[in-house]
Order: structure tokens, then sequence, then C-alpha cells
């Protein structure tokens, strides 16, 4: 099969579109025809090398996949060959006390598609069968490629870590990341008011179409001002954060009393100062989120069947290209998923 992998870790140029050996399944796996695979940052990081992670080389990435299914394993009863599904893209291990409490992303043994096992940068790629959904209602392979990690890390975020409530003032940041763009329409979809910010004018709209209550484009005005102007001074209940250093004090300082504010990624880096006194005596709540589980990842996929939430796609390069696919989302010039076709 064709795949694009790199042999080392570095720049751009370490990807390389070449043959690669089709995955061998097990009695518990299915094969699938991938069909679309949706970029992450995650991709870009794994690609540069991550802390003391051993990735095996020469390695796939690619989490957020859908396709269809070309083999079974023997023990293989719920999907046959043919059908159009997706992938959860967290793998874990299904028998420990965290997997059986259905928080997944907990288990000690959990990764991801494209991160200690190869990924959606390929024509096939294997997967566990309790991992494979079939796609709901007529969503394309562009829209289920688009829907699954984005949409989990949200919902998670929004629901299981920050219990956001009907009414509350949701502020996310990066509305026009694939995080932002799903917590957009997930807090709008239960009564949340939304002030979503965004990093250039042309932004702007494509938020509010969303369903953004308010915008702000962070790169000319003040967060934690245009929050206070909006709010009446009161602050944010649920600030949803994935970018880390760079908007961390303006973040905080946009929570209300008793607000929480949960953070799922460090795309500017991951150290920050924390003022103390302004956490405890305004009784505010920090929260670290990190994916999410299967059965969350069903519950946000009913709203999608429905069409209350839509993927949010911004364009599609041919697997070849993948490497300009990835300037495209390192330039922040996108709204939305990028996708891949192989």
């Amino acid at each position: 099969m064709h795949a694009v992998r790199f042999h080392e870790h570095g720049d751009i140029d370490v990807l390389k579109y070449e043959e690669a050996p089709q995955p061998k399944i097990q009695a518990h796996e299915v094969l699938v025809k991938v069909k679309a695979c949706a970029l992450n940052h995650l991709d870009l990081w794994l690609r540069q090398g991550v802390g003391d992670w051993q990735l095996p080389l020469p390695h796939i990435v690619g989490s957020d996949i859908s396709g269809e299914v070309a083999e079974v394993g023997s023990q293989v009863k719920r999907v046959k060959a043919g059908e159009r599904v997706l992938l959860c893209p967290g793998i874990s291990c299904g028998q420990c006390e965290m997997c059986f409490k259905g928080l997944d992303s907990a288990c000690r043994s959990y990764t991801l598609f494209g991160v200690f096992v190869d990924g959606g940068y390929a024509e096939y790629v294997k997967s566990p069968e309790v991992n494979v959904v079939r796609i709901p209602g007529d969503l394309s392979f562009d829209e289920a490629a688009a829907v699954p990690l984005v949409f989990l890390t949200a919902w998670h975020m929004l629901f299981t870590r920050a219990q956001l409530k009907p009414g509350e003032d949701v502020l996310v940041i990066g509305g026009g990341s694939g995080v932002g763009s799903a917590a957009i329409q997930i807090a709008k979809s239960v009564g949340a008011r939304v002030i979503a910010t965004v990093g250039a004018d042309w932004k702007l709209e494509k938020a509010r179409a969303l369903g953004a209550d308010e915008v702000i484009n962070h790169s000319q005005q003040s967060i934690s001002g245009e929050v206070r102007r909006f709010t009446g001074k009161r602050g944010a209940d649920v600030i949803v954060e994935h970018v880390g250093a760079a908007i961390w004090e303006e973040c905080f300082n946009s929570l209300a009393t008793y607000g929480r504010l949960v953070t799922c990624g460090v795309t500017s880096g991951g150290e920050v100062k924390l003022n103390l006194q302004g956490l405890f005596g305004r009784q505010r709540t920090i929260l670290g989120s990190f994916m999410g589980g299967k059965a969350e990842m069903l519950e946000a996929l009913k709203f999608i069947a429905r069409g209350n939430l839509k993927a949010v796609i911004d364009s599609a390069f041919p697997l070849r290209e993948a490497a300009a696919a990835q300037r495209k989302m390192e330039s922040r010039e996108f709204f939305g998923k990028i996708l891949l076709h192989p």
C-alpha cells in the first residue's frame, strides 16, 4: 500500500510518500480501507518528536479516520466487509478499572491511532473491533473523519470535566480550530451563551455561523477585557482552552467566581504562572482534560446523526500532499479540519 511515513523526527521534509507493508489483522481486528484522514496538531508534534516518547520507526501518524471495512478477523462479529465506518481514536485495554468505568483515556495502556500504533496517513489501517463504529446517517467519509477526536475531546471537556449547565457563559479559545469549532456547537446545543476567540478577522463570521454569540479577535483585542464587557464584568463560567502559555493569563483573568477553566493542549507552550490568590479567593477551578471515552463518542454521534452538530471542514489534500496539508496547519490559515484522501 501507499502511506506517508517518517523514518526520523524533524521538519516537514521528513515526511515520505512511499510503499509500506499492508497491515495484517489478528482475530479481533478489522482492516479498514481509508477514505479520509483528518489532521490534528498531534500529527505535527509526533513528526517533530515528543519528549521521551519512543515511536516505532518508520511511523505513520493520523488519529481521525473513516473508511470502508476491507477484511475482518475470525472473532469479529459486529461489523462486516463493505460497511462504512469511522474509528474511535483512542485505544485502551478494555479490562482495567478505568476502562470498566468508561474512563478510557485514563487507562494505563491508552494510546491513539498514529501514536504508538500506525495511523491513517495510509491506504489501509488496522483497528480493534471495539473501535470500529458504523458511520451514522448520511455522513460523508470526509464528515466522518472530521468528527472523532475533536468532538470527543470537546464533549469530555464541557460535560465530563467542566459539568457545563444550560444558560452558563462559555468562552471558547480558538474557535477556528477543530476542538474550538466543536466546542462552540456543543455548548450552544445545550443553551449556553458562547463567546469565541479567533485569530483573524476573516474567521469572525465563521465562528458566528457556528453559533457563537460574541466573537473576539485575540490578535487585536484583549480577551479578558472583551469577556468582562460581554458579561457585565462577571466573567465566563466555563473556559475551553487548548493553547497554553500564550493566552493563559488572559484566560485566567476571564474566569468568573466559581468559574471552571478546562484545558487540553499546549500548542504555545506548557509552562504557565498561576495566581493562587486569584484561584482560591474567587473559588475558581482548573481542570485538565484528555480525550474521552467510547461512550462519550457514541453520545456525540447521536447529535451529529440528527444534524444538531456538524463537522467543520476547511480543505482536503491528496495523501501524497500530506506535507502541504501540514504546512497549512502550521500556518493557522484554516478554519475547521484539514483532510487527506488516500
